[in-house]
């Protein structure tokens, strides 16, 4: 059963631009499969896959000869793009030779799309990052009926743009909603993984995705012959998702030297496995202004690392896990967001910049948690802003601290 992801109607909207579209993305987040079904439904459209070693050879060696077998096509869809070495030059020379042709490509990894075709198509290109799934994707695997619900709510808080209304949510909906929620949380949005049977099925597709990953990515891109000390860092980074970062730490953990560190670091961002949140500060003396936070761009590869699929109600890093599914839905839907942290060790989550605002926002994983925290408080006192929101499990109301608009919401609604 195909299940629509939101990139589908963006892609739509630029098949009759001239530019050549680049997706990319994660391993298994359905880029393969979006691809595919935008080309079905279009005439004189071909799709080629970059695995095939025969095409990826006559667009190396001979793009005239390429030009010549495929030009008749309106739309040329090339998978797993990341493959040709040449592909940025050999792109070029069709766009320009052939302005008739529309083409589409897509990558597992942003670093060699980067080296080898997208910095010598700047003016040429549209890059657009399909990720795994977002929560309202995964409520339309799920539970359809209520996704349309959920999508609803998300109007009337539609934080890229402000509040336009406090939501009234049905108390039995949120309780569905909260449950989709923590399974979310512990399983992640791979696709293949969210519509696995049952639990065992959804570890081995989650070890296969991991395996995966080391084989055909990391060690491709490193040259690595041991993945040990890679697999030890990975380990150390998912075992303190949401904490400062000590390089110091890190390297010890996996034996690298700092450079060698900062590299693979850098790697396992362009590979969509981890990346930083940076900080938020306007004062240098006061605030913190380097470390950053990591967090995972799949919570259930996450777990699967650290070999923990325990109920989140049941687990001592429940408040990281939300933490890290409200950065996930930060980056999905391309809400700019930091943290904040002051050198007394205030902290607030995430600063979300939206909107012409920046918005404090604090996660809280109990049920109940019914005050304003204090770093809050503080923030609104340090940088005067309109509106604070405080993510929770159970509370929903609006008050004020000062002129400030404080609202409780469910997490599920970012």
């Amino acid at each position: 059963m195909y299940i629509k992801r939101k990139l589908e109607d963006t892609i739509y909207t630029y098949l009759d631009k001239r530019e050549i579209i680049a997706v990319i993305g994660p391993r298994q987040a359905g880029k393969t499969t979006v691809l595919q079904r935008i080309q079905l439904g279009l005439k004189n459209s071909i799709f080629l896959n970059f695995e095939d070693r025969d095409e990826l050879a006559l667009f190396e060696e001979d793009i005239k000869a390429f030009a010549k077998k495929y030009s008749p096509y309106r739309y040329i869809f090339i998978d797993e793009f990341q493959y040709s070495k040449s592909g940025g030059k050999n792109l070029k020379y069709l766009y320009d030779a052939y302005p008739e042709l529309k083409i589409i490509i897509s990558g597992s990894s942003s670093v060699d799309l980067t080296i080898h075709a997208i910095r010598y198509l700047v003016g040429r290109i549209f890059v657009f990052n399909l990720y795994q799934l977002d929560f309202e994707e995964y409520l339309r695997f799920k539970d359809p009926g209520l996704s349309r619900v959920y999508k609803e709510y998300k109007k009337t808080f539609y934080i890229q743009k402000g509040l336009t209304g406090f939501p009234s949510i049905a108390k039995s909906v949120s309780n569905q909603l909260n449950k989709l929620l923590k399974e979310f949380i512990l399983w992640g949005g791979y696709p293949r993984v969210v519509v696995s049977q049952d639990e065992e099925e959804k570890k081995v597709v989650l070890k296969n995705i991991y395996n995966t990953y080391f084989l055909r990515d990391i060690r491709d891109i490193l040259g690595l012959v041991d993945d040990f000390r890679l697999a030890k860092l990975i380990k150390a980074i998912a075992s303190q998702i949401g904490q400062l970062v000590s390089y110091n730490e890190l390297g010890i953990t996996a034996e690298y030297d700092y450079l060698t560190l900062k590299k693979y670091l850098n790697i396992l961002e362009k590979t969509y496995i981890c990346s930083p949140l940076k900080p938020y500060y306007l004062n240098k003396r006061k605030e913190i202004t380097k470390n950053p936070k990591l967090y995972f761009f799949d919570t259930g590869l996450r777990n699967y690392v650290i070999g923990d699929f325990a109920e989140v109600e049941n687990r001592s890093d429940k408040g990281f896990l939300y933490e890290n599914f409200i950065w996930e839905q930060c980056l999905k839907q391309e809400i700019k967001c930091n943290f904040w942290r002051k050198k007394t060790k205030e902290e607030v989550d995430f600063i979300l910049e939206t909107g012409g605002r920046n918005i404090p926002l604090e996660s809280k994983s109990e049920s109940k948690a019914e005050k304003i925290p204090k770093p809050i408080k503080t923030f609104i006192n340090d940088y005067k802003t309109d509106l604070a929101i405080v993510l929770n499990a159970g509370i929903l109301k609006k008050t004020r601290v000062g002129k400030t608009e404080v609202y409780f919401l469910p997490h599920w609604i970012i």
